[in-house]
């Protein structure tokens, strides 16, 4: 293919007003998920490879041992202070009393107390027990009449309502628990992981008194009971029954998220304010590179960067201060025309919408420089209109060179290469009109028409 356009050396000179000028803020990022703990997608890895589940644990949470669950049953809400609850396929009731499994039961509150219409009026907490009892209507989980282990414990509610919650053993809960959280279809060894992870965190982090231990989403974890198992995650259950992870004989906060990018991160180092822990310390990652998230880019103007960062005045500058033992921004200073503010990695990461705060921000403007006529003539005496890009790549390459490309029959191929500053500014002549792009590696500028 004939090359259209030809590239003169770096001029660093102020930009000229522009004919159609673009600015873009790309984002440059690793990881989904917080960082902290066990990447589940690594673990995916790991099993891959043939590493066992209590190695792959090991990895992830330095210094724990595996230890036998307490028997105390966990206690999830489903629903809270709803006017009424009604749920099918109790067994037993209060004091023992005998249920009819395939009627529908109806509890209201009678001021204190609960009623359970067509059986009596109780004290609270109420308690019925089956081995699978349907909860009607919709729960806090999402699912709509779903079907849980064990039983269910009713207390007042606010205004006059009633609180739903299952209470059933450890392992019972698990089962609801592991195939919301990582695809059944992985391998055993990642399951297991994911098992022993999840009944840990369970019993680390359940309220301590009150009407209920776990929230049935992402409060606590996703929990949506029978609905949510399968074979394959029940058998990983079965595999590690009981099995939790301590340190120092007390269940370890078992953090884990969806992908690391190859490295974990410190947990006082990503929540910041969190108390340092020995075994949720950064590590590397080294077979995460299966997920699609791995690696991935975004892109934003530079206004609606700024806005979303909440820049005071017109968007600058983003510059880090501060990354973890990984690459993941622990502080920025985000910089506009009037001042300046200080963001975490989380609060960038949430208010950008980004999979992870391991990011790197590049600064890219492109621009036609107003039209000149340069000293030489064509063949038929008249003046030749030189057509030039200028703008900034900050920050510069370390290479100090971008790819310029042109866009032919929709398609960027290459045409030529321009030098920049330090400070990432260039400036480059076409030989034709055309849209136009600079490009660094995986990081693309806007692109321009140049007529």
């Amino acid at each position: 293919m004939r090359r259209t356009a030809l590239l003169t050396s770096l001029l660093v000179l102020a930009c000229a007003p522009a004919a159609e000028a673009a600015s873009r803020m790309v984002v440059r990022g690793a990881g989904f998920g917080h960082g902290i703990g066990m990447s589940q997608y690594g673990a995916y890895g790991f099993a891959q490879k043939g590493f066992s589940h209590e190695r792959i644990l090991q990895h992830y949470y330095r210094g724990t041992s595996l230890s036998d669950a307490p028997s105390r049953p966990v206690r999830v809400l489903l629903q809270a202070s709803d006017p009424f609850v009604r749920f099918r396929g109790a067994t037993r009731g209060p004091g023992g009393r005998a249920l009819d499994p395939r009627k529908t039961y109806r509890v209201t509150r009678s001021g204190a107390r609960l009623r359970i219409r067509g059986v009596g009026t109780f004290s609270a907490p109420l308690r019925v027990t089956g081995a699978r009892i349907r909860l009607l209507g919709g729960a806090i989980n999402g699912v709509r009449n779903g079907l849980y282990r064990r039983g269910f414990e009713f207390r007042p509610g606010s205004a006059g309502g009633v609180t739903a919650v299952n209470r059933l053993p450890i392992d019972s809960y698990v089962q609801g628990v592991v195939a919301g959280e990582m695809p059944s279809a992985w391998d055993l060894a990642a399951l297991r992981v994911q098992a022993v992870t999840a009944r840990t965190y369970a019993l680390a982090t359940r309220k301590r008194g009150g009407a209920f231990d776990l929230y049935p989403d992402t409060r606590s974890q996703v929990y949506r009971g029978v609905a949510g198992e399968t074979s394959r995650s029940n058998r990983a259950i079965k595999d590690t029954a009981g099995k939790i992870l301590t340190y120092d004989g007390v269940p370890a906060i078992t953090y884990y998220f969806s992908t690391s990018g190859g490295e974990t991160e410190n947990v006082e180092l990503s929540f910041l304010g969190s108390e340092p822990k020995p075994w949720l310390k950064s590590v590397e990652d080294p077979y995460d590179d299966i997920s699609p998230r791995h690696r991935w880019r975004m892109s934003f103007s530079p206004s609606r960067f700024g806005a979303r960062l909440g820049s005071p005045g017109r968007f600058r500058s983003i510059k880090v201060l501060r990354r973890g033992n990984s690459p993941r921004i622990v502080r920025a200073r985000v910089t506009g025309s009037r001042g300046s503010r200080i963001l975490t990695g989380a609060q960038i990461r949430a208010r950008l919408g980004l999979y992870d705060s391991w990011a790197r921000f590049t600064k890219v403007s492109t621009s036609q420089v107003k039209r000149a006529r340069s000293a030489r003539t064509t063949t038929r005496g008249g003046k030749v209109a030189r057509r030039e890009i200028a703008g900034v790549f900050d920050p510069a390459p370390r290479s100090r060179s971008l790819l310029v490309e042109r866009r032919v029959r929709g398609r960027w191929s290459f045409a030529g290469r321009v030098g920049t500053s330090r400070g990432g500014r260039y400036r480059a002549s076409l030989a034709a009109g055309g849209i136009y792009r600079v490009r660094s590696g995986s990081v693309s500028g806007p692109a321009v028409r140049v007529r």
